[in-house]
């Protein structure tokens, strides 16, 4: 960290057990402070130093550097010229009342009734003018700064006839040479009190050092900017960061370059007081995002602190926080491949389905329910750039007006009666950078499909109790059962919203338009659960294909003419109850079978019908009435269609069943029941 202000370098050994004070005593202080100094070994590291003035500014530069030292006492002018010279702080040794007093009344002792010289640092003493009278001495003061005016003050007062001279060291030094008694002034006390005060002053300068040295080191590794000014807008720390983010690569550059590029954030944020807060500001072609906070001390602005941030960075930061923070099943499991079936309808839906996939517009899928609109949903995210993110879906219709705002945009604290502590993320904020299934559009609330309008478009989310919006990057995919177009003619959808939604519309076609892909759709199922319903393998060596073989024997009449209502999602149910009951049901009777399936009558009653518009000849009498009547009656003509027919049908068709029911002009459930006879005119019952 680049400092501005007088400091201890960084590499200072602040973890030694006792502070540095140097002495620096010159003449008879010297003996006074050796006295004094043993006292204090304990508490802290004496460096005795006789030198004085620019003689001990250079001897103490190694300490200083080395970190070693970090308090000096002096005395007198001495002291208050380290006090100007020196970055740490001085304790000078101070002259009481008691001292001057105790020194006048031992010169005058010694010279009743003369005069007494008193050489003072700074200033005189008033308070000894007005003691002259009481004391009954005569007392000529003098003040020195320096040590030519210790020189001059000793003279002065030798031609006036002093008997003794009070003063420093150096005054009675000089006095001696002058052929004047003289009395030191320092005591004893005075020095041991310096000492006792340059200790506390060293620990606490080493604990508040300690602390900006460890405060340097943690901004300096913080990947933000950061920089602190004073109060007059003058620069006192900047860190690395700072440096690399601006692109200066000189710190001593640093105030002028600073206050170029930034100094309007200082002026308001810090000058006038005015916090900045996440201003994104483009500095040199880059991104950057600038807070400017004032620093306040007991009430009184003293400065400002300015810190920026590589807005990418803060882009990477918040991805990873949404990605920490949400639930980790929000995947899709589903791929496009397991879209199941042949037939043109399926292939339009694949096709589909790719091309949205390459692109991040809005999808509406489209059908009847069970038909895999979700199957479809997860199967584009995962064909998708964002199918390493999450997938979350949400029906609709699944939950009342006011949870679906809630679940949907998420809610702050204290939003309503029983909101979460510490808030909740909405779905589209939990969705950030994948993909959101909207289910049961249709559904939705017509108060809050303006909310969702809005998110389409502006791409931000607003909290429930927020009032700053959200940024999200969410690909929305949508889907319903119903005719979005009748409900927006009704006025119960908008119509702005459905132009939003409907942008790549996949319709999945119900599964008795695509009745090809009936029995490939079942045989996959099937596959799932004969793992789950199929008998021990200690019962029966091949248990599984047993199972598969007799469910798809079983259900053999519905594939070929059921509706199937439910489409892929009864077509399984089918399966389920069929692997349960296949054991007691594959050598039990016609009402047995029923019993379980009574959807087998309808699939009878929706060939009959099929057949009737087929042949256009009435009432097919007899037929599905319960019996098991020869189905080879509802032959084409007057002559019934044989087994042999049937087969020579389906070669000229390549198997194509349908395209073997039109060559013999029957329906696809007459061959079926064709198949099932056996060449000597016997007829299979199905069960």
């Amino acid at each position: 960290m680049v400092a501005h202000s007088a400091s201890l370098p960084h590499g200072a050994p602040l973890a030694a057990a006792r502070p540095g004070i140097a002495v620096v005593s010159i003449s008879r202080l010297q003996s006074l402070c050796e006295a004094v100094a043993p006292r204090y070994q304990h508490s802290a590291r004496i460096f005795p130093l006789r030198e004085g003035y620019g003689a001990a500014v250079t001897a103490l530069e190694a300490h200083l550097e080395g970190g070693t030292v970090d308090v000096v006492i002096a005395a007198g002018s001495n002291g208050a010229y380290l006090r100007d010279h020196l970055p740490v702080p001085v304790v000078t040794v101070k002259v009481n009342g008691f001292d001057i007093m105790q020194a006048i009344a031992q010169a005058s002792a010694a010279h009743p009734g003369q005069p007494i010289g008193l050489v003072l640092h700074d200033a005189i003493s008033s308070e000894i003018d007005e003691l002259r009278a009481w004391l009954n001495v005569d007392i000529l003061q003098r003040a020195y700064r320096s040590v030519d005016e210790v020189r001059g003050a000793v003279n002065d007062l030798a031609a006036r006839n002093c008997a003794a001279i009070i003063g420093p060291g150096m005054a009675c030094d000089f006095a001696e040479r002058a052929g004047i008694e003289s009395v030191f002034l320092y005591s004893l006390g005075a020095v041991d009190e310096a000492f006792s005060h340059a200790v506390e002053l060293a620990r606490v300068s080493r604990d508040k050092e300690s602390k900006r040295v460890r405060l340097n080191t943690i901004v300096a590794h913080l990947r933000d900017g950061v920089a602190a000014f004073d109060d007059s807008g003058r620069l006192e720390a900047v860190n690395p960061a700072m440096l690399s983010l601006l692109g200066l690569s000189d710190p001593a550059q640093a105030e002028l370059a600073l206050t170029a590029r930034i100094g309007r954030f200082l002026r308001d944020g810090g000058t006038r007081g005015t916090p900045i807060e996440d201003s994104i500001e483009h500095i040199d072609g880059r991104a950057l995002s600038i807070t400017c906070m004032p620093i306040t001390e007991h009430g009184a602005r003293t400065g400002a602190v300015l810190t920026v941030q590589d807005a990418l960075v803060a882009q990477r930061i918040d991805r990873t926080l949404r990605t920490s923070q949400r639930p980790r099943n929000l995947v899709a499991r589903h791929r496009l491949g397991d879209l199941v079936g042949a037939s043109a309808a399926m292939d339009k839906v694949r096709r589909l389905a790719l091309t949205g996939a390459v692109h991040d517009a809005t999808v509406l899928l489209t059908g009847e329910s069970g038909t895999g609109k979700e199957l479809v949903a997860q199967g584009i995210h995962s064909a998708s750039r964002r199918r390493g993110n999450p997938f979350v879906a949400f029906n609709c219709a699944a939950l009342p007006e006011g949870l679906i705002e809630s679940e949907l945009f998420g809610h702050e604290e204290g939003a309503f009666t029983g909101a979460r502590r510490g808030g909740k993320p909405g779905l589209f904020e939990t969705a950030h950078t994948g993909t959101i299934f909207l289910d049961e559009i249709g559904e939705m609330p017509a108060s809050l499909q303006s909310r969702l309008l809005r998110v389409l478009q502006e791409r931000y989310v607003v909290k429930l109790g927020a009032t700053q919006a959200t940024p999200v990057d969410v690909r929305v995919i949508a889907a319903t059962h119903r005719d979005l177009k009748a409900l927006v003619a009704q006025g119960s959808f908008r119509a702005d919203l459905y132009y939003r939604l409907n942008v790549l519309n996949i319709h999945l076609p119900p599964l008795r338009d695509r009745r090809d892909d009936v029995r490939e759709i079942a045989s996959h199922l099937l596959g799932e659960l004969v793992a789950e319903y199929a008998p021990a393998a200690d019962a029966n060596p091949q248990p599984q294909t047993e199972l598969r073989a007799g469910v798809m024997t079983m259900l053999e009449p519905l594939f070929a003419s059921y509706g199937f209502p439910g489409n892929v999602r009864e077509l399984g149910n089918l399966l389920t109850r069929a692997a349960i009951h296949h054991a007691e049901l594959k050598n039990g009777s016609r009402d047995d079978l029923l019993a379980v399936f009574p959807e087998l009558l309808d699939a009878e009653r929706d060939a009959r019908r099929e057949y009737e518009r087929e042949r256009g000849e009435g009432s097919a009498a007899g037929y599905g009435a319960g019996d098991d009547a020869d189905v080879r009656r509802f032959g084409a003509g007057d002559a019934p269609v044989t087994f042999d027919d049937v087969q020579r049908a389906l070669a000229q068709s390549n198997g194509n069943r349908s395209g073997a029911a039109k060559r013999l002009g029957i329906s696809r459930t007459t061959l079926w029941r064709l198949l099932k006879t056996n060449r000597d005119g016997s007829t299979s019952t199905g069960a």
